[in-house]
C-alpha cells in the first residue's frame, strides 16, 4: 500500500535572521567545548572536547546551519539533519554521534540563557491539541502513513515499541526481536493477570500482536485504535491466528468506551494522549475496571524536573514524527492516578537498555529495506527523517534522558 494522499510531513522552513544565527553559532561552538565529538568544517577548523575516535559532527553548510539553529533551536537541529546541513562523518554512527549531547540536554546551554526559553521556546500549535477530532488526525499523521512502512522494518509481529530482551540469547539471533517482542508482550499481560476467560481491553490496538497474543492464553480481548489502517490489519492477522472469535477490533476513542473488564493494558499510548488529558484517560481505565481488576501500561518516561521544564514547548519530535505528543514522568503519572482514580502502581518493570536495542534494530532495519519503502512514494527528506527520528530516540535512552516503564496499576483497598 502506498502512502495516503492526505498524509504528508512538513518541510524545513525557510532561513531568516541573520543576527540569530550569529548568537547560536557562538552558543554552539561554546558548547561543543564541553562535548566528546569533534565538529569538522570544510575548511579544515576541528571544535569539540572529542579525539580522532570520537562521533564525527560533520557541519556541511554553516550558514544554514546556525540559521536554523538561531530560529528554533530545538527545531532547528533536526531540520539542519533533514536538509543535509550536518551529518554524522564517515565511519561515525548517528546514534553515537547523537547520545554525548542527548547525555548533556540540560548543561549545554548555559544558565543564564536557558532563563530566556519562556521567550523562545514555540508553544505547541492549538491544531495538536487532543481533542476527539485532534486525537484522530494526530494518530492517522503517523500510523496511517503505510502498513508497508512499518512492516518493512518491524518483526514479524508487526509491534511498534520497546521490546525486552533476553541477554542470554545471542546478539546475531536471526529472530531475537521478534522474541524479544513477545517477551515485553507476555510480561504486560503477567502484570494485569490475563488469562483463560479473562474479559480484556486493550487500548491502542497497533497492528494486533498483544490481542493475539492474549487470546492464545484464552482472553476474550476488545481493543480499540483510532487508525483504521492498524484496525484493519489487525483483524486480518487475528483472522489468520485462528483467534478471530476472540477478538474485536474497534476503531475507538477511549473516551467513548463502555463496559467492565477484569483487565485493561495499553502500551506505548499515553505518550499520545496529551498531558490535558491524562486525567480522562487514568480515569477512564479506572471506570472501565472491573472490581478485582488489574491494570498494565507500558510508558515511554522521563525525569520530572525535565519534564516540567519542556512540557509547554513544541519540539521537533512533536512537529515531524508525533503530533500532540508528550512523554509523562512517573511523578506525574503518580500524581495524576492519585488526584483522579483510585489506582496507584503496584509494580514496576524498567525497559530502558532495550529500548536503545530496539532502536538500533529498528534503525538498521529501515536503513536496509529504504529501496523498498521508496518504492511506496516517499522521498529522501522522509528517509532522513525516520532515520533521525530513530537515531535520536536510541540516543535519549542510551543517554539515560529517557525511560521506559511497565507499570500495574490496582485499586487502594476500600
Amino acid at each position: 500500500m502506498t502512502i495516503s494522499a492526505s498524509i504528508r510531513w512538513p518541510a524545513p522552513a525557510a532561513l531568516r535572521a541573520p543576527l540569530r544565527a550569529a548568537v547560536a553559532r557562538a552558543v554552539f561552538e561554546h558548547a561543543v567545548r564541553q562535548v566528546p565529538v569533534r565538529v569538522t568544517y570544510s575548511d579544515g577548523r576541528v571544535l569539540g572536547a572529542g579525539s580522532l575516535v570520537s562521533p564525527e559532527f560533520q557541519v556541511v553548510r554553516p550558514a544554514a546551519l546556525y540559521a536554523r539553529l538561531g530560529r528554533d533551536a530545538k527545531i532547528g537541529f533536526g531540520e539542519a539533519y533533514l536538509a543535509g546541513d550536518w551529518r554524522a562523518g564517515s565511519g561515525t554512527d548517528l546514534a553515537d554521534l547523537l547520545t554525548p549531547f542527548a547525555s548533556r540536554l540540560a548543561t549545554l546551554i548555559p544558565p543564564a540563557l536557558q532563563r530566556l526559553r519562556l521567550f523562545v521556546d514555540r508553544r505547541v500549535p492549538s491544531e495538536h491539541e487532543n481533542t476527539l477530532d485532534g486525537s484522530r488526525a494526530n494518530i492517522a499523521a503517523h500510523y496511517d502513513l503505510s502498513n508497508d512502512l512499518f512492516a518493512a522494518f518491524l518483526d514479524p509481529t508487526m509491534t511498534y515499541s520497546c521490546a525486552w530482551f533476553d541477554d542470554s540469547e545471542p546478539v546475531d539471533a536471526a529472530t531475537r526481536l521478534e522474541a524479544a517482542q513477545l517477551r515485553k508482550i507476555d510480561g504486560i499481560l503477567d502484570l494485569a493477570g490475563v488469562r483463560p476467560g479473562t474479559r480484556l481491553l486493550e487500548i491502542g490496538s497497533g497492528w494486533g500482536s498483544l490481542a493475539i497474543r492474549a487470546a492464545q492464553r484464552g482472553a476474550y480481548v476488545t481493543t480499540i485504535t483510532l487508525s483504521r489502517e492498524q484496525m484493519q490489519l489487525a483483524r486480518e492477522r487475528a483472522e489468520a491466528a485462528g483467534v478471530s472469535g476472540l477478538v474485536e477490533v474497534r476503531v475507538q476513542d477511549y473516551r467513548a468506551v463502555d463496559g467492565l473488564y477484569d483487565a485493561i493494558v495499553s502500551v506505548e499510548m499515553i505518550e499520545a494522549v496529551g498531558e490535558a488529558y491524562w486525567p480522562a484517560y487514568f480515569a477512564a481505565i479506572d471506570r472501565l475496571l472491573a472490581p478485582g481488576g488489574r491494570a498494565a501500561i507500558q510508558a515511554i518516561t522521563m525525569d520530572h524536573q525535565r519534564f516540567l521544564a519542556t512540557r509547554r514547548s513544541f519540539s521537533w519530535i512533536q512537529k515531524y514524527i508525533f503530533p500532540g505528543g508528550i512523554i509523562p514522568s512517573l511523578q506525574a503519572i503518580d500524581e495524576t492516578l492519585a488526584g483522579h482514580t483510585t489506582l496507584r502502581v503496584t509494580g514496576e518493570r524498567e525497559l530502558r537498555a532495550h529500548y536503545a536495542r530496539t532502536l538500533r534494530l529498528w534503525r538498521e532495519r529501515f536503513l536496509d529495506q529504504w529501496p523498498r519503502i521508496r518504492t511506496q512514494g516517499f522521498d529522501e527528506t522522509f528517509r532522513r527523517m525516520w532515520e533521525f527520528y530513530l537515531a535520536y530516540s536510541e540516543a535519549g535512552f542510551r543517554s539515560g534522558y529517557l525511560g521506559v516503564s511497565q507499570l500495574q496499576m490496582t485499586r487502594e483497598p476500600a
